[in-house]
């Protein structure tokens, strides 16, 4: 199916193009997410007529992108402290949300899509990367830093038979 692109879409195209993609994935998501037109002559008319318009608002949800980089930049690296063996496997997991919450205590706000993980969960303490993708054109890194609580030793009463 041949689609209008409305937005630069990664890894497909910018603004303006014409290209073509399978039809579910035009009709499940670009076309309801507004990213793209069916490409017929009256949409491709319309389109040049707009184009400048567009080209206004895409430049405008970037430079809000690059903003909000500019923030996240500053955190660096995010401390996610969570109870593990001693050989450093996590009781449970770090997800997507553990991040996203882990942002919002200091005042940044990301949306679960944003994020890009390296695999599906964290199950071991250590070091990781994530991305998160704020726009086509900007992709922020951010070190989440996970680290074993502090058990303490059972306390003992001292009537021991």
């Amino acid at each position: 199916m041949k689609v209008i692109l409305l937005e630069k879409i990664h890894r497909l195209g910018n603004l303006g193009e014409i290209v073509e993609v399978k039809p579910g994935f035009a009709r499940n998501f670009l076309l309801i997410q507004g990213k793209a037109k069916r490409a017929t002559e009256a949409n491709i008319k319309a389109l040049e007529q707009q184009r400048a318009e567009l080209e206004k608002i895409a430049a405008k949800h970037l430079a809000a992108a690059q903003k909000r980089a500019k923030e996240l930049e500053k955190v660096g690296t995010i401390i996610l402290v969570r109870r593990a063996l001693e050989e450093g496997k996590l009781f449970g997991s770090i997800g997507i949300k553990d991040i996203v919450d882990a942002l919002a205590e200091k005042n940044i706000v990301v949306e679960k899509k944003e994020i890009n993980m390296p695999a599906t969960a964290i199950r071991q303490t250590g070091e990781y990367e994530v991305e998160i993708v704020l726009h086509s054109d900007v992709q922020v890194p951010l070190k989440v830093n996970v680290q074993a609580e502090a058990v303490e030793e059972p306390v003992t009463t001292g009537s021991e038979e």
